[in-house]
């Protein structure tokens, strides 16, 4: 998997000390980064890999650029809203909506035996289909809404409620909480079978209220954009430039050493790796914090076409299937779990003018240690294998696209591992999220996944706020 590299970073002042080192140029590394800078810190970012963006980025292979990661980004919401987190990171990044260049889905659906709902950036439509569908369920799918919790209120009281024991009470057809729940769940769901009532409240807002769009032409519009922003303001970006340690002493981190053997200095850190990650880079005595990583990993196949994919029937843009009334987010026994899955077109959104060729991308649930466990050749023959049974598991949602396919890829959750570092490659972190940001070391603190939020808005947000919480403080 190569990956586009990024400009070379600008060379490092002779002090080598910082306001603040930023761990990781992801998204919510990045937007912190901006914030920062913004206000006139002396701030670096440090990235292990020669690419940037983390668990949204992007390779090229074969002549072809290729998304990792990003299937949309969610809490979409149109130019001039003056509400909600999309509206609030623009001002606080001091971004044009227009910079983005967001297109919004064409409409979505999620798939269960003899049913499915629609639904799209229009909240009434997911309402009248659950009236459809479930008769005398729409009141209290409007009940639900009322319920749900905000940003703001994350880590507040009630909040680590069980999502599904809420949807249990809330509907009398069990079928429409496990429908709803679903496609939450493979969008950031960090533990198997259930999330927290907070986490599901603000995955809710981002899909079902606000909505879902893409950059024009992929994550790299908002990769550069956030990299150029970061280095107009004078922040520094290393790339090539992995944590081997942080070194603490009196209970606050003293200097960060590089795996070149350099050491930096800074006043605070803030850390994207996640917290288990960050927690191991503080030594033994700090183990106690690391926290396991999460159970949920996923593999993706990729499918290029030789038409667009409405020219094979295709027209939704995401469609989250299940072949059971009960939907089991777990870690599979085998490789991959074949009873359920996303397929996502970049092509099926509102172009004025569509990508040239097709695309269609599978995702499916996996087991990482089965993966980790093979040995090389034994490893590509079985993602070939796994690339054909996950399709054919896919086709029995969607019209079967087979026959146009001219090129492939696919990623499994030792792919995430080797690019993210992400420990088992858990795309989403850790179960106990830490909404505070804050860790047992008075200047590290923590920003992206494992603070608590996820997806492209969600990430972004979670870098501001870090920083305006922790890091701009005197």
């Amino acid at each position: 998997m190569n990956t586009e590299p990024t400009k070379s970073p600008v060379q490092p002042a002779a002090s080598q000390s910082y306001d603040t080192i930023i761990i990781g140029a992801g998204m919510s590394g990045l937007a912190a980064g901006i914030r920062l800078a913004h206000f006139g810190q002396r701030v670096c970012i440090l990235e292990r890999h020669s690419a940037i963006g983390g668990l949204n980025s992007f390779y090229r292979q074969r002549g072809r650029n290729f998304d990792v990661g990003l299937h949309a980004v969610t809490n979409f919401t149109p130019k001039g809203t003056r509400a909600g987190p999309l509206a609030r990171l623009l001002r606080q990044l001091r971004i044009a909506w227009d910079d983005l260049a967001l297109v919004p889905q064409l409409g979505s659906a999620i798939a269960f035996p003899d049913v499915s709902l629609r639904f799209s950036n229009d909240f009434e439509l997911l309402a009248s289909e659950v009236r459809s569908r479930f008769p005398g369920e729409e009141v209290r799918l409007r009940q639900l809404v009322d319920k749900l919790v905000t940003y703001e209120e994350l880590g507040g009281r009630g909040v680590d409620v069980s999502a599904r024991t809420v949807l249990r009470e809330t509907f009398r057809d069990p079928l429409l909480a496990e429908m709803l729940l679903c496609p939450l769940l493979f969008y950031g769901g960090p533990r198997e079978h259930d999330m927290d009532f907070g986490h599901f409240s603000v995955l809710f807002r981002s899909i079902y209220l606000e909505g879902l769009a893409r950059p024009a032409t992929g994550v790299r519009v908002i990769l550069r954009k956030l990299v150029k922003r970061f280095r107009s303001l004078g922040g520094e970006l290393r790339v090539r430039a992995g944590v081997r340690r942080l070194q603490v002493a009196g209970g606050r981190v003293e200097a960060v050493e590089l795996e070149d053997g350099t050491e930096l200095r800074a006043k605070k850190v803030l850390s994207s790796a996640g917290l288990p990650e960050t927690m191991r880079l503080c030594g033994s005595k700090y183990l106690q914090d690391a926290a396991s990583p999460g159970d949920v990993s996923f593999v993706e196949t990729i499918s290029i076409l030789s038409k667009q994919p409405k020219d094979v029937g295709h027209e939704q843009t995401i469609v989250f299937f299940n072949d059971a009334r009960q939907f089991e987010y777990r870690s599979p026994e085998e490789l991959a779990d074949l009873r359920s899955g996303v397929v996502c077109s970049p092509n099926n959104f509102v172009y004025e003018e569509p990508p040239a060729e097709g695309v269609i991308r599978t995702t499916a649930l996996a087991n990482f240690d089965r993966w980790a466990d093979l040995e090389p050749d034994r490893y590509r023959e079985e993602k070939l294998r796994w690339y054909e049974r996950l399709v054919a598991s896919a086709v029995r949602f969607v019209p079967d696209f087979r026959d146009a396919v001219i090129e492939t890829d696919m990623f499994t959750p030792t792919t995430i591992y080797r690019f993210t570092g992400r420990e088992k490659g858990a795309v989403y972190g850790v179960s106990g999220k830490r909404f505070d940001g804050r860790t047992p070391l008075s200047n590290l603190y923590l920003c992206g996944t494992d603070q608590g939020m996820v997806g492209i808005i969600g990430t972004l947000v979670s870098g501001i706020a870090m920083a305006n919480r922790h890091l701009l403080k005197r």
